[in-house]
């Protein structure tokens, strides 16, 4: 135990005063800027570990159309032109979301040209 007799706050605090009066200033920030770089760093890892209540799991089914071997070509030809109307209007809708949301970035591009921006 006569080891541990030698530890004292007091004879640390002492040390430490010691050790930073023989300083230069410009060393003193720098080691408060590693000191606040090494806290914020350990604050985001501490942040970024704890879980908050996440979102139920959603289920994602897809269902697959089963066709009999016995279809025939004009079964196949008149299920692809319903299928392709389908696409066709998605695709317009898809367009007209493309159209809208171009719209609005040339309404801002115009308003940062006529600012001078």
């Amino acid at each position: 135990m006569t080891f541990l007799k030698r530890f004292s706050p007091v004879v640390a605090y002492r040390d430490l005063r010691f050790f930073l009066a023989t300083r230069k200033r410009y060393e003193l920030w720098f080691m408060v800027l590693a000191l606040a770089a090494t806290a914020s760093i350990l604050f985001v890892f501490f942040k970024d570990s704890s879980m908050g209540t996440a979102r139920p799991y959603e289920r994602n089914i897809i269902y697959v159309e089963q066709w009999p071997i016995t279809r025939t070509d004009a079964q196949i030809k008149a299920q692809q032109k319903i299928d392709q109307a389908k696409r066709n209007i998605q695709r317009a809708e898809l367009e007209k979301q493309r159209q809208a949301k171009q719209d609005e970035f040339k309404k801002v591009d115009t308003w940062l040209t006529d600012h001078g921006l």
